[in-house]
């Protein structure tokens, strides 16, 4: 049985790191192949796993002091904020140490980063955005949903 190991921006989006880090240890109590690499200020993680009884070896903290925000300019967030938390976890993926990075943090950011940092991968022009909708028999999947940077 392969681990599947994600790196999660856990000071993206709405009540982070609150929410981030209950769905990063809701998803390693649900799943026994997957691990997760938080990504952000150590101690603001810390704090917030502490509240939390989880597999304690499949959750890791890689320190990320600088945030991005939804209002910086992506391309200059992604290559001014060096130690940010969506560049400290596509760096992870890039290395090799993490399969996948997911954050809820500056879309534009993690679109730019993501061609930046890991690249595209051969014959892909330009990434889409691809969300998933709820609908009344689950959900679809909107594939280039027209956002660009």
């Amino acid at each position: 049985m392969e681990m599947t190991c994600v790196a999660v921006d856990a000071m993206g989006g709405d009540y982070a790191p609150l929410e981030i880090v209950k769905g990063a240890v809701e998803a390693v109590k649900e799943n026994d192949r997957v691990s997760v690499i938080l990504t952000g200020p150590t101690d603001k993680v810390k704090e917030e796993l502490a509240k939390y009884d989880y597999p304690k070896e499949r959750i890791q903290i890689e320190e990320a002091p600088d945030i991005i925000t939804n209002d910086e300019a992506p391309v200059m967030a992604i290559r001014r904020k060096k130690e940010s938390s969506i560049v400290v976890g596509l760096n992870l993926v890039k290395q090799g140490k993490a399969d996948a990075f997911v954050s809820a943090g500056s879309t534009g950011a993690v679109l730019v980063g993501a061609q930046l940092i890991a690249g595209r991968i051969k014959g892909v022009e330009r990434p889409p955005l691809a969300p998933l909708i709820p609908t009344e028999k689950g959900v679809s999947l909107i594939i280039d949903c027209g956002a660009n940077v």
